[in-house]
Order: C-alpha cells, then structure tokens, then sequence
C-alpha cells in the first residue's frame, strides 16, 4: 500500500512532524504573549531550515554546510525586517528576531538529524522569554513612596 515510502521518505516525514512540533510549541509561547510572530511563522521557518539542510546533505553530503550557511544569513535578514526602531530607548521585536533566528537552528539540527539537539533548542526557546528581566525585577520590588512624603517634594520653580 505505501511501497513509496522507503527510508528517505520516513526520515523526511518524521523530521517534518518534528518540525512543526517544534514550532507550534514555540510559537503558542510567542503567541500568548501577544507577539507579531506565533506559530505559523515558527512552523514555516522550522520547517523550511530543516528542508534546506536536509537537501543539502541529501543533495551534496561532502559540502552540507554551504548551503547552511546560506539558510543563516537569510534568516538573519528576516529577523532583521522584524526589529521596529521606536525613540532613542525603545527597540521592539528584537527578541522576536532572535527567536526566529534561533528557531532556523532547531530546523537545521532536525535536517541533519541532531534531534536531540532540536529538543534541547525547543526548551531553550520557549523557556528564556519566560525569565524576568532584571529591570521588571527592581521595579516591582520597589516600594512606591506616598504623595506626601518629603523625599518627593520639589520646591517651585521661581519666576522672577
């Protein structure tokens, strides 16, 4: 019934349901935090590394990481038109960027078949927006001083 499907072609299916494992559980991550990418850009990205990679080993196994390092610098571009540039402080998007770009190198681990590799990435990317940010950290132990309190009062200014 499924003589098509030999060594190559299971390999290839194993490593697409992989990819989009990986990136549905990457991308509900981003997703719930109301980022601009979820789970279909994770799954596209995931998927379309791990057929480059895939390929190029497939294709031509004595020079895999040509074409790998190709599949680096146009993520990087991606991930470069994502980052928006507010005022002097504020830049957004930019660890959705880095996301995407690390989501690239879980595809390329599966297309190898480093699937231990991809697994270990997938927590990573999923659990390091999770940390606290330092900033958000002192903030919230601050304790906010009432509206009376001498240590806020500025004199006026004179307007001699």
């Amino acid at each position: 019934m499924f003589e098509f499907i030999n060594g190559t072609e299971l390999k290839v299916l194993i490593n697409f349901g992989f990819s989009m494992l990986a990136g549905i559980l990457i991308g509900i991550e981003r997703e719930s935090r109301g980022k601009p990418a979820g789970i279909s850009t994770f799954s596209l990205v995931i998927s379309g590394s791990m057929v480059f990679t895939f390929l190029s080993s497939q294709v031509d196994p004595a020079s895999t990481t040509r074409i790998a390092a190709y599949v680096v610098g146009g993520i990087g571009f991606l991930g470069g038109g994502m980052i928006i540039k507010g005022d002097i402080k504020n830049i957004f998007n930019l660890t959705t960027a880095a996301s995407i770009w690390f989501a690239a190198s879980i595809g390329m681990a599966i297309g190898f078949g480093y699937y231990f590799l991809a697994i270990i990435g997938i927590i990573v990317c999923v659990l390091t927006p999770r940390i606290p940010h330092i900033t958000k950290i002192k903030k919230s132990k601050a304790v906010p001083k009432s509206q009376n309190s001498e240590d806020d009062y500025t004199p006026p200014l004179d307007s001699d």
